[in-house]
């Protein structure tokens, strides 16, 4: 048995609360199980018991055995002195404090259903041990979690943001180069497209937006992909010759390092998210003049966002997916798709950030409001989802349901997860929706 179930059962008072005595047969009753503490130190802080007509403020601490008191060294850490109830599965040996004193201990008895549907769960071989279950769960609570976790997504999210906020002194239009440019990567290149944008700082860029072929000078020429050795074929391109010659002069200016070209990965790519087109594509986005955030933040609707990241690569690449080799003519826009991943990975969480950082609700709000108006995320995640009878209704759902496999159901925290935890405390009591009367 887990020391994790134990926790929870007295976090929610789910143990057999009528027969919990004490050394001395003494009836235990529980008035606060106190603070769940997930650091160091004993497990619950400034719990109240009542015991013999008297009331104990407090410590608890809890382990499968009495002896795992002494096991974790427990009994020499000052920390654990005002423990006032030690909670076991199994009382097997009398354990003492630092001070010497015997700890009141008192083994805790549960209903077994219970536990086997923790452990039929946790032991699911399906990453979404609940698939068969989650079914008959009522769906307001369904849906007040995944309310909750689009939040939870966003705030680990934003320690990104904000770490590279602090790295770039504060500057939000640079922070949101830098996310943008990061989710321009698009999982296989991600890696280069981050150090790109390290690289090349925007306040460089942003000298030249009135000029969008100087913009992919500098975003070729420092991600290294004007490098000869890399297109052979394009020695006598005259586009290619020219962006090398426009990298010499503005590298010179502001002592900028090109990054390796052999970063960038281009095998097991559909041509059209070849880094080639994706970088002529940002430097389209970003030549937009006044700064691209500025714009975001000005939107009131998601048509308006989507409008600015709905750019085509420049007129070269009509005909080429890679330096001096044409291909058949084909417009290279980014696409309702990539733009929506762009939106919905590296915009949104930026607007909701800015609005968190400057205590504005109004814009988080408008933030979790575009996500609701963006069509739901197609991918091998939300696809398990439909198979358990969850379907995303818009990108809101999308991603609360990526965080909820991620975060819950894939490192099995069932009894950190609303939906786990209704399901275990019902057992094998657990009944067809209809027949359940489940409180949100």
């Amino acid at each position: 048995m887990k020391e994790e179930f134990l926790h929870w059962l007295w976090k929610y008072s789910l143990y057999d609360q009528e027969n919990l005595f004490d050394n001395e047969k003494n009836k235990i009753l529980v008035l606060d199980p106190g603070e769940y503490n997930r650091d160091s130190g004993p497990d619950f802080f400034n719990a109240r018991i009542l015991i013999a007509g008297t009331v104990w403020a407090g410590n608890v601490e809890i382990h499968t055995k009495s002896s795992h008191f002494d096991n974790h060294g427990h009994q020499n850490d000052p920390a654990f002195n005002n423990v006032i109830l030690h909670i076991v599965s199994e009382y097997d040996k009398q354990v003492f404090n630092a001070k010497g004193e015997e700890l009141l201990t008192a083994e805790i008895s549960f209903d077994s259903s219970i536990y086997e549907k923790y452990v039929s769960l946790v032991n699911n071989p399906f990453i979404i041990a609940c698939q068969d279950d989650i079914s008959k769960i009522d769906k307001i609570l369904v849906n007040h979690w995944l309310n909750s976790l689009v939040i939870e997504r966003f705030q680990a999210k934003s320690d990104l943001i904000l770490k590279i906020f602090s790295q770039t002194g504060n500057d939000w239009e640079e922070t949101f180069y830098r996310i943008l440019t990061r989710y321009f990567g698009f999982r296989v290149n991600t890696e280069p497209f981050e150090m790109l944008a390290a690289a090349l700082p925007f306040r460089i860029i942003r000298k030249h937006t009135d000029n969008i072929f100087q913009i992919e000078a500098l975003l070729f020429g420092t991600a290294g992909l004007l490098e000869v050795r890399l297109f052979k074929e394009a020695i006598s391109d005259e586009y290619y010759r020219s962006l090398i010659k426009e990298y010499a002069i503005l590298s010179a200016k502001y002592s900028l390092q090109p990054l390796h070209g052999w970063l960038w990965k281009f095998a097991r790519l559909r041509p059209a998210n070849f880094p080639t087109i994706r970088l002529s594509q940002l430097a389209a986005m970003l030549s937009v003049a006044g700064g691209l955030f500025s714009r975001v933040l000005e939107a009131i609707d998601v048509n308006q966002i989507k409008g600015l990241f709905e750019v085509a690569a420049s007129h070269y690449w009509d005909d080429h997916f890679v330096f001096g080799k044409k291909s058949r003519n084909i417009k290279k826009n980014t696409g309702s798709l990539a733009g929506d991943i762009l939106l919905i990975n590296a915009v949104i969480p930026m607007i909701f950030v800015y609005g968190q950082s400057r205590d504005c609700q109004n814009i988080s709000e408008r933030a979790l409001s575009f996500l609701e108006n963006i069509g739901p995320e197609d991918n091998i995640i939300t696809s398990e989802w439909r198979e358990a009878g969850i379907l995303a209704e818009s990108a809101f759902y999308s991603q609360a349901l990526i965080q909820l496999r991620n975060e819950y159901c894939k490192k099995r925290k069932c009894l950190n997860c609303r939906i786990g935890n209704k399901i275990i405390s019902q057992g094998k009591k657990l009944k067809d929706r209809e027949e359940l009367l489940l409180e949100p």
